[in-house]
């Protein structure tokens, strides 16, 4: 066996730990610095304790929060001439927060557009900007990961991915996550929860990568329900934040499958959350997944408790089920068709999801799946 890790950024883990985001700053020996903020938790009062906090230190604060939903490259465009001239980046919020400051960061060092390093077109700048991230959802693993994901100009995913977009440091603070709806705690803690699955069961899979996985499996599993449940709970949110953070590095080592490649597909048609679209895709194909029945998927299933990968399926639906999942798309998707969604599976920026499956994804069986993704209720 032969394989090999990327790095880890140093993570620090603790309720209340975001007050420390101004003196950390001042760590990394940063005086200026562009914050990217959640809009609705920049209007909390977070935004203004985060000036008064780089204000103390003497570090100068320029904000960013007008985005909404998905990155969109205007977004990433605007960050990056923000960014222009800081010494350090700060991330606060969910996956897009985090990424569209990813991308800022390496995209001030340079004089390209963010449309330069897309899908790996051209290598990124060597000496980005430092960078903070502190993730207030628990899904995406943004925070370790060496990919960032935006809209292009005609809406489709696309991808920036390098070492040079990983955080230079990670706060995780449970204490962060509170707010956040059952809804969306259930659907980016399902997207948390697939990405390990899949980076623990690809064709990328491998031993370095899965002692994350399997970690975060465990915590998702035994936490997720709670948080979901009883959102003030701090110890089930730690844990389904670390979780998160954990399966983010497995992602980042081995990459994703055939659930991402449903999620993605899915939203070059249509506004989709990723987690509800990647919850929707999982449980679609685990079946079908499982029938290859592996070592792989066998460990992931022990990691979750089971005997056997045969019981995945079931334990999958039984948990989006006492988390609330309702199995249904948005009417956004009403004009779509099964025909249309088997086009984005197959279209190239989705292929590295496809190939990395541990079956062969067909052709026929691209249409069998996106036949079921497509008879869900179109109704949210």
């Amino acid at each position: 066996m032969t394989f090999a890790t990327s790095f880890v950024p140093d993570i620090r883990f603790g309720e209340g730990i975001h007050a420390s985001i101004a003196s950390s700053a001042g760590a990394l020996e940063a005086r200026s610095a562009l914050v990217v903020i959640d809009g609705f938790l920049a209007a909390s009062g977070l935004g203004e304790q985060l000036a008064a906090q780089f204000a103390a230190v003497g570090i100068a604060a320029e904000f960013f929060s007008g985005f909404a939903g998905e990155p969109k490259l205007t977004h990433v465009e605007i960050a990056s001439r923000a960014a222009r001239g800081k010494d350090l980046v700060v991330g606060i919020g969910g996956g897009s927060a985090l990424d569209i400051a990813k991308i800022a960061a390496c995209v001030a060092a340079a004089d390209k557009d963010p449309m330069h390093y897309a899908l790996a077109a051209n290598p990124l700048p060597k000496t980005p900007l430092k960078k903070i991230m502190v993730p207030t959802t628990a899904g995406t693993g943004s925070e370790t990961s060496a990919t960032t994901i935006f809209a292009g100009p005609e809406g489709k995913k696309l991808w920036i991915w390098g070492p040079e977009t990983k955080a230079d440091l990670v706060l995780l603070d449970p204490a962060l996550t509170v707010t956040l709806p059952a809804n969306l705690t259930a659907w980016c803690g399902l997207d948390a929860f697939v990405h390990a699955f899949e980076a623990a069961t690809n064709r990328n899979a491998h031993a370095g990568a899965a002692l994350y996985a399997h970690a975060a499996l465990g915590l998702l599993t035994e936490a997720l329900e709670t948080a979901v449940m009883t959102p003030t709970d701090i110890a089930a949110r730690g844990k389904v934040l670390l979780g998160s953070c954990y399966a983010g590095v497995a992602i980042d080592n081995c990459g994703t499958a055939i659930a991402h490649n449903i999620s993605h597909a899915l939203a070059g048609l249509a506004p989709v959350h990723h987690g509800l679209a990647t919850a929707l895709g999982f449980e679609a194909t685990l079946a079908w997944l499982t029938e290859a029945d592996t070592a792989e998927l066998a460990a992931a299933a022990r990691a979750c408790g089971l005997a056997d990968a045969a019981l995945l399926p079931g334990f999958v639906s039984d948990l989006m089920d006492r988390c609330g999942i309702v199995r249904a798309l948005p009417k956004a998707f009403a004009d779509f068709s099964a025909e249309d969604l088997a086009r984005e599976m197959r279209a190239p920026e989705n292929q590295p999801m496809r190939r990395a499956t541990t079956r062969e994804v067909s052709d026929a069986d691209i249409d069998t799946i996106a036949a079921t993704m497509m008879a869900l209720p179109r109704t949210l």
